[in-house]
C-alpha cells in the first residue's frame, strides 16, 4: 500500500511518537536533505542529491530514511505567495506521488514559501561566497523547511496551536 500524502498536521497524526523525520528541498537539479532527531526538535543536513532518475533518487532517499530509522518524510512546498500553486508545487506533489510508492512511510506537506530565499540571505549575511552558497543552499533550506515543520508540530503538542 503506498504511504498517505498529507497536509503536515495531518500527516503526524500518522508517525509514531517518537522517530526522527526528513526532511526535502526538491529542486529542479539538486535535492537537499535534511533528518530530526528522534525527539523531533532539531533538524540537521545531511546531503545535496544531484538529481539523476527518479528511481536513483528515490533509493538513496530511501536509503537515508532507513539509516537514520526515520518514521515519515516532510516536504517542502513550494506555494505561491497568493495561496496558489503552480508548476512547482504540482511537481513536488508527483514527486510526492511517485515516493509514496516505494515507501509506506507517511508523507508531510509543509509550505516553504520564502524558504531558499530566507536561507540565501542568512547565508550571505554570514559572507559565504557565491559558490559556496550555490553548494549548499538546498541543504540549508532542507534544515529550514524541516525545522519550521517541527517547530510547528511542537508548537501543536505543547497547545499553542
Amino acid at each position: 500500500m503506498p504511504a498517505l500524502i498529507l497536509p503536515l498536521i495531518d500527516a503526524a497524526t500518522h508517525w509514531p511518537e517518537r522517530g526522527g523525520l526528513v526532511g526535502l528541498d526538491l529542486g529542479t537539479k539538486t535535492i537537499g536533505v535534511a533528518v530530526s532527531n528522534p525527539d523531533r526538535r532539531l533538524a540537521t543536513g545531511v546531503e545535496t542529491i544531484q538529481r539523476k532518475a527518479f528511481k536513483q533518487d528515490a533509493a538513496r532517499l530511501l536509503a537515508i530514511a532507513a539509516e537514520r530509522k526515520a518514521v515519515g518524510f516532510v516536504l517542502g512546498l513550494p506555494i505561491n505567495m497568493d495561496g496558489s500553486e503552480g508548476p512547482r508545487a504540482q511537481s513536488t506533489r508527483a514527486f510526492a506521488r511517485n515516493l509514496a510508492g516505494l515507501t509506506t512511510l507517511p508523507i508531510g506537506l509543509w509550505d516553504e514559501r520564502l524558504s531558499t530565499a530566507a536561507v540565501e540571505r542568512e547565508l550571505i549575511g554570514m559572507d559565504v561566497s557565491r559558490a559556496k552558497r550555490a553548494e549548499v543552499i538546498d541543504e540549508h533550506a532542507a534544515i529550514f523547511i524541516l525545522q519550521g515543520a517541527l517547530d510547528r508540530l511542537a508548537n501543536l503538542r505543547g497547545g499553542t496551536g
